[in-house]
C-alpha cells in the first residue's frame, strides 16, 4: 500500500462549494493573497534559522487585522504525502480561516522525491521511503522561528496541524519539540510505534482525527509498504499520548457528536478521551465513523477545530519536564 494521494484521491476546499477537483488543481485555485506579502518585515532570526529558510522558502498567510500591538495565535499546517502546502490549506478551509479566527498561518512544503511526490520524515512508517534523512524537525521548527522573528507569536498559542503523511509529522513533532507548541492535531496519521522513540520534554495537548473506513492509514493500524516500520491504531496512538500526558488510563467517549464530514450522513464523529492530564496535557480522539482517508470537512469541524486549540493554549506557568 502506497499514499496515492497527489495522483488518485480527489479533494474538495471546503471554503469552495464547487465539486471536488484534483489535490493538484487546488493550489492554482487558491487566492494569491494567500502569499506572504512582499514587504514583510525582515526577520531578527539567528544565521541557522535564516540558512534552513532560504533554502526552503515557504508560504504564510497574515490577517488582514493583523498588528503589532497585541501576540497572535500561530497555525503550522503540514500536508500529506505528494500534496503541498496551499493545495492543503484550501482542502481544509484554512485560508478562510486566516482573517475570520485571527490567526498567523505558516504553510511550508516537504521534499519533493524521485517520484516529484513531496513527503515529510515523520516516523520510520511514514514518509522518507529513500532514505534521504533530512531533517524535518529542525526545518520546521525554523518556520516556527522564522513567524516569530517576523511578527508577534503568541508563544502559549502555536498549533500544528497535519493531515496523513502531515499527522504522522505532527505526532514527531510532539514527541520532539512539545517546548515549542501548545497543541498538536493529527488528521489521519500515527505515532511511532516503539513508544521509546517518542520523549517529549514536557506535555503538550495532542488531538487525533481518523475516519474508521481509512483504508490508506488504517484505523486499526497496519504497515504501510515495503520495509517500512509499522504504525500503531488510532487507540493505541491516543492511549500512548494519555501515558506522556499522565492522564487516567480509562477513555471516555462524549455523549455528543459531531457532524464534520459531510460525505457521511449525520453526526458520524465520536469524541472520546483520557480525562484527567497533567497541566497542559490532553489526549483526545474524534472517532469519524465511516470517514475515510479524506473527509469532506463542514464548517462545523473548522469551528469545533479552532475552539479545541484555542481551548488547549498554555495556561501553566512552569513546563513539566522530563529527562531525555
Amino acid at each position: 500500500m502506497r499514499f496515492a494521494l497527489a495522483v488518485s484521491i480527489a479533494l474538495v476546499a471546503c471554503d469552495d462549494p464547487s465539486p471536488a477537483v484534483p489535490v493538484d488543481a487546488i493550489a492554482d485555485a487558491v487566492p494569491r493573497d494567500a502569499v506572504v506579502s512582499p514587504d514583510a518585515p525582515e526577520p531578527d532570526a539567528p544565521a541557522s534559522v535564516a540558512a534552513l529558510i532560504r533554502a526552503r522558502p515557504y508560504t504564510a498567510r497574515i490577517p488582514a487585522a493583523y498588528t503589532a500591538e497585541r501576540p497572535w495565535p500561530l497555525l503550522l499546517l503540514v500536508h500529506g504525502y505528494g500534496a503541498a502546502g496551499l493545495a492543503q490549506a484550501a482542502y481544509l478551509g484554512l485560508t478562510a480561516s486566516v482573517d475570520r479566527r485571527g490567526v498567523l498561518l505558516a504553510v511550508p512544503d516537504g521534499t519533493l522525491d524521485r517520484t516529484g511526490r513531496r513527503f515529510w520524515n515523520a516516523t520510520d512508517a511514514c514518509c522518507d521511503d529513500e532514505r534521504t534523512g533530512v531533517d524535518d524537525v529542525a526545518y520546521l521548527t525554523a518556520v516556527v522561528d522564522d513567524m516569530a522573528a517576523r511578527y508577534r507569536v503568541d508563544p502559549a498559542r502555536v498549533f500544528v496541524l497535519g493531515h496523513s503523511n502531515g499527522g504522522f509529522m505532527a505526532h514527531r513533532l510532539a514527541c520532539d519539540r512539545a517546548d515549542r507548541f501548545a497543541a498538536a492535531v493529527s488528521i489521519a496519521g500515527a505515532t511511532w510505534a516503539d513508544p521509546d522513540r517518542c520523549t517529549p520534554t514536557r506535555t503538550i495537548a495532542m488531538l487525533l482525527m481518523h475516519g474508521t473506513a481509512d483504508d490508506t492509514v488504517r484505523w486499526d493500524g497496519d504497515l504501510i509498504g515495503g520495509d517500512r516500520g509499522a504504525y500503531p491504531s488510532a487507540r493505541a496512538s491516543t492511549a500512548a499520548w494519555a501515558r506522556l500526558n499522565r492522564c487516567d488510563e480509562a477513555f471516555t467517549d462524549d455523549p455528543a457528536r459531531g457532524d464534520y464530514d459531510s460525505s457521511v450522513s449525520g453526526a458520524e464523529t465520536r469524541i472520546g478521551r483520557h480525562e484527567h492530564c497533567a497541566a497542559g496535557g490532553a489526549a483526545e480522539l474524534w472517532a469519524m465513523e465511516g470517514s475515510g482517508h479524506v473527509p469532506v470537512f463542514t464548517e462545523a469541524w473548522n469551528d469545533a477545530l479552532f475552539a479545541w486549540l484555542e481551548a488547549h493554549a498554555r495556561r501553566d506557568a512552569d513546563p513539566v519536564v522530563r529527562d531525555r
